[in-house]
């Protein structure tokens, strides 16, 4: 097998678990969602944990994808019309996770976090 091979194989391996990070996540925050709708029977703050939990997997499955993207456009074909639609790629998907994150976060990412964050609580003071 030669290099090239091996590179583009690591590629597809994190293209698959970028997606099933994303696939798992949502099915795990659904899942979550319903057995505590179920177990409250109230609405109130389960929409927003369902939908910071969706957040958090596509944030961390599009890790994986820009990942990926990296190493197969510059590792096995790096040409200047690759290197421009890889660049487009990881600007649309730098947009999308900077945007995720301000929406479950309430801040920009290099905003210091609330001191409520900081102490340990894991939720910026607004959502609670």
């Amino acid at each position: 097998m030669q290099v090239n091979e091996v590179i583009e194989t690591i590629g597809t391996v994190l293209d698959i678990v970028g997606v099933a990070v994303i696939a798992g996540g949502l099915v795990i925050a659904t899942a979550t969602f319903i057995l505590n709708l179920a177990r409250t029977r109230r609405m109130a703050g389960l929409y927003q944990a369902y939908r910071r939990g969706v957040g958090r997997s596509i944030l961390l499955g599009l890790e994986f994808l820009v990942g990926a993207d990296i190493i197969k456009t510059v590792a096995v074909s790096p040409t200047f019309q690759s290197l421009g639609v890889l660049a487009i790629i990881v600007a649309v998907r730098t947009f999308l996770s900077v945007s995720l994150q301000v929406e479950l976060e309430g801040r920009w990412p290099w905003q210091p976090a609330p001191a409520a964050e900081k102490s340990g609580g894991g939720r910026p003071a607004s959502a609670e």
